[in-house]
């Protein structure tokens, strides 16, 4: 596996030094490869697609921008020797495993006025579903940068899952994400991070209302549906979907009680668990 960190900081410079009316189209061309790999997410112009996922803004100034990159001083090499660190770890496990021949690994600049990104998402988020590219959205604050590095290893967790394991859009089964999810946590903290935001996000007594929700539903299937058991129902609602009366990120704990359950059982390790089917974790955890 080769891995092709872009150096961004560098390119969202350039952005922010272009005049305001080209800014988009320049954003477009950092895009553009990762737009190519994933055609059916990344429709209409990206610069939207880059807004609506919370990232900074091409059609206005903001003054917060450039001393925003400079803390973002030599988080890309912490990144980088993260991941590396964690490909170690997974090809040792299973050495047959696939993964893309090349794995990007994008980062953008976030929108310190958007809430979604700010508040419920403590500053940072990834996507990694798509073998080949991870991408990921901070904006800095102390938090965010403490866990963007163990942000990167979830995702390429799921870089790795699903160049093994397939992902069909209008079939996959809602059990599928939750599990992936608990993979992935349980993978950073195999590797001695430390799980994101997400991993503790439900209050004391909201758990168990949760977990039975969710659990009730795995076999829902459809990704357009799963966005209020994953990421709570404001995040559904933000994107088009339907609350069903779960708060922000209860799918995350959810899996990982699953995937914690399916290693006790089988003794294997996360990363030894990263392509199994998640219907055979599910039975493994006694569901």
């Amino acid at each position: 596996m080769k891995l092709n960190v872009i150096d961004t900081v560098t390119r969202m410079r350039e952005i922010f030094a272009t005049p305001l009316p080209g800014r988009a189209a320049k954003l477009g061309e950092l895009l553009e490869p990762m737009a190519a790999a994933m055609p059916w997410l990344t429709t209409g112009a990206l610069a939207d697609f880059h807004h609506q996922g919370s990232g900074f803004r091409t059609d206005r100034d903001d003054d917060r921008y450039l001393p925003a990159l400079d803390r973002l001083d030599g988080v890309l090499g912490r990144i980088e020797t993260a991941l590396l660190r964690a490909w170690d770890h997974q090809a040792a496990a299973v050495p047959d495993i696939r993964v893309a021949d090349t794995v990007n690994v994008l980062l953008v600049l976030g929108n310190p006025d958007d809430a979604h990104l700010t508040e419920t998402s403590h500053g940072y988020f990834g996507m990694g579903g798509i073998p080949g590219w991870i991408h990921l959205t901070v904006w800095p604050t102390e938090e965010s940068l403490a866990g963007i590095a163990d942000c990167a290893v979830h995702e390429f967790s799921h870089n790795v899952r699903y160049a093994n394991v397939r992902w069909d859009p209008p079939t996959v089964q809602l059990g599928e994400q939750i599990v992936s999810e608990g993979l992935a946590d349980a993978f950073v903290a195999e590797l001695g991070g430390t799980p994101g935001y997400w991993a503790d996000s439900l209050a004391e007594g909201e758990f168990e209302a949760a977990y039975r929700k969710i659990v009730d539903n795995l076999s829902l299937t459809g990704m357009q549906n799963f966005s209020a058991y994953v990421h709570g129902d404001a995040a559904a609602a933000r994107f088009g979907g339907t609350p069903v009366g779960l708060p922000a990120m209860a799918g995350y704990p959810v899996g990982r009680r699953i995937v914690e359950a399916h290693l006790a059982a089988t003794g294997l390790t996360a990363a030894q668990s990263t392509a199994l089917p998640s219907a055979e974790i599910i039975a493994n955890a006694g569901l």
